[in-house]
């Protein structure tokens, strides 16, 4: 997962901006008071992993609805989207700053309703508060950096923040493991987000506006104040002058599209052929980020280590950091190989190896749960008469039951593993607080989720290597081709077409993949995964082309007579297949 995107930036440019920053602290201050915003996007979107296992514990009607369990995981998603739209609207009208401050204040608030929720409504409002946070700042942090950063530095200023979200997650994933023999468990997880939340909001509160956004607005001589702290004082009236520049050519684009609300806007850029086919690359790659499943990974991992047949939850935490740090890795290779290798080729070597590790995945979800330790009728009577699930007591196939079949057949049941051998028949439950502590006061395991499995942890190595394949790849280049394929004044609408069809393809995957792994057990929900990205790699192959090293009027004719990989490049070679 991974939302928002990551300018461009080469080595040369990270030297520089360590110069620059050392000379100018003010720049740095800028960058990290506002990257702060992608800290929180990172963390709001990954502590939700850990927290919904004990969330589970504490609110028996969350444990027993699916439903339930993904809404307040994903209500924090369709916030975003909704953050996101109208956080365009406050960033143009209201600025930057006050943009970075509402979205603080979101997050505060949400924190702090999740944190003292008595119910799993008042958990779900906190979510869409939070959400609208993350919405707002997946847009402006980066937005704020860029505009207020030397250009010389201003891909590597603007990286920080992408490094900013995928180390938000990890730290989510250190901060629910240090959490977990806690009193409050979720509750301390998701509240302490509050924090820098607060810190940020004072932060910004001594920082100044945008000065592009200053000078748009006619505030001319504050916008140069602003600059005289970020450069030189020989280069100052450059600057001005450069700015000047790009506002007119920028309010000229705007105008070449014309009047009109945004219904108009979009149907203007619809009927251009090159904005339309570039809508086809960038919709494509963005819907095929999110059907790979990887915040099924982001936003589950607990969960599916569980399903792996790891029953304990601070085990499951601590594994699944893996995961998280793997992905802040990723976001700096990517940044090392995509200007090198190109966006086609990393997307296509990416998707490749994410269809080879959901099959094998899929394989060993299968295996666990065919080779699942069988049920004993002496085992699950062994805590009581009334001990035994319902479920089996009346089922007229019983005898061909196993642990998994246990947990899948209703959602009052559970299994407890045999006292000497986990890996022997045991026991198939009430899944009820009592007979929980019964079965671990004999020194049991107790399962909810997953059955004990020799296979188990093949699990864990596939999922690290799922997101060795999806970081570096699909997890950052789709945002890079979308800030590419758009001709210039078109990029505003197109850009953001394509990160709605991401939030809305995202919202759609994390609402409904526990639904599905009911429906079609672990196994079937991975090899579907693996179907999604088998489609979106043909997307990418017969849609997107290759625009590295290239200008936004050599892209712009690219796309004019339309895109194909068949079609051999001005060097001569298919595209995509030039280094």
């Amino acid at each position: 997962m991974v939302e928002g995107g990551i300018s461009k930036a080469d080595k040369t440019e990270f030297t520089e901006c360590w110069r620059t920053s050392w000379k100018t602290p003010y720049i740095m201050r800028l960058a990290l008071s506002a990257g702060i915003g992608g800290l929180l996007f990172g963390y709001d979107t990954g502590v939700i992993s850990g927290a919904l296992l004990y969330i589970r514990e504490d609110f028996k009607a969350v444990d027993k609805k699916t439903w339930l369990q993904e809404t307040i995981v994903s209500m924090a998603v369709a916030g975003a989207i909704i953050g996101a739209a109208f956080g365009g609207w406050i960033n143009d009208r209201f600025g930057r700053k006050i943009s970075i401050l509402v979205a603080d204040f979101l997050f505060f608030v949400g924190a702090t309703v999740m944190a003292v929720s008595p119910a799993p409504w008042m958990l779900i409002i906190g979510r869409i508060l939070v959400g609208l946070g993350v919405g707002m700042a997946s847009m402006t942090a980066p937005l704020y950096i860029s505009e207020a950063s030397p250009h010389r530095i201003r891909g590597a200023l603007v990286s920080t923040n992408g490094l900013l979200i995928t180390g938000g997650q990890f730290l989510s994933y250190l901060i629910n493991l240090a959490f977990t023999q806690v009193h409050g468990t979720w509750r301390w997880m998701l509240g302490v987000a509050g924090i820098p939340a607060l810190v940020q909001f004072v932060l910004m509160m001594s920082l100044p506006e945008s000065p592009r956004w200053l000078y748009r607005k006619g505030k001319i001589d504050e916008a140069r104040s602003i600059l005289g702290k970020i450069y030189p004082d020989e280069e100052v009236e450059d600057e001005m002058q450069a700015l000047n520049k790009s506002i007119e050519e920028e309010k000229a684009e705007e105008g070449s599209i014309g009047e009109g609300g945004m219904i108009e806007k979009l149907r203007k850029a619809w009927s251009n052929d090159v904005v339309r086919r570039g809508l086809y690359a960038g919709i494509a790659v963005q819907v095929a980020q999110q059907f790979v499943g990887i915040n099924t990974v982001m936003y589950y991992s607990p969960t599916i280590i569980q399903f792996a047949g790891i029953a304990s939850n601070q085990t499951a935490l601590a594994l699944s950091l893996v995961t998280s740090g793997l992905n802040a890795i990723g976001s700096i290779v990517s940044m090392c190989f995509v200007d090198r290798y190109g966006r086609r080729r990393l997307m296509i070597i990416s998707m490749f190896g994410i269809i080879c590790c959901l099959v094998v995945l899929a394989g060993v979800f299968y295996q666990a749960s065919t080779t699942a330790p069988g049920i004993s009728k002496i085992e699950s009577a062994h805590f009581g008469a009334n001990s035994t699930c319902s479920a089996y007591v009346q089922a007229p196939d019983a005898s061909s039951w196993n642990c998994m079949t246990c947990l899948q057949k209703a959602t009052d049941c559970a299994y407890c593993s045999n006292g000497d051998n986990r890996f022997a028949a045991g026991a198939c439950v009430a899944a009820t607080d009592i007979l929980k502590g019964a079965c671990k006061a004999e020194s049991r395991t107790w399962y909810r989720k997953g059955c004990p499995s020799k296979v188990g942890f093949l699990a864990i190595i596939l999922l690290g290597l799922y997101i060795i394949m999806y970081s570096p790849g699909m997890g950052t280049v789709p945002w890079i081709v979308n800030s590419e394929i758009y001709p210039l004044r078109y990029r505003g609408i197109g850009g953001g077409i394509a990160a709605v069809s991401n939030w809305t393809s995202n919202l759609i995957v994390s609402e409904t993949f526990l639904t599905l792994t009911e429906a079609l057990g672990s196994a079937g929900t991975f090899l579907l995964f693996a179907v999604f990205s088998f489609l979106g790699l043909l997307a990418i192959y017969f849609l997107v082309p290759e625009t590295k090293g290239l200008q936004f009027e050599e892209v712009e004719k690219l796309l004019q007579n339309g895109y194909s990989p068949f079609i051999k490049n001005k060097q001569g070679s298919k595209d995509g297949d030039s280094s």
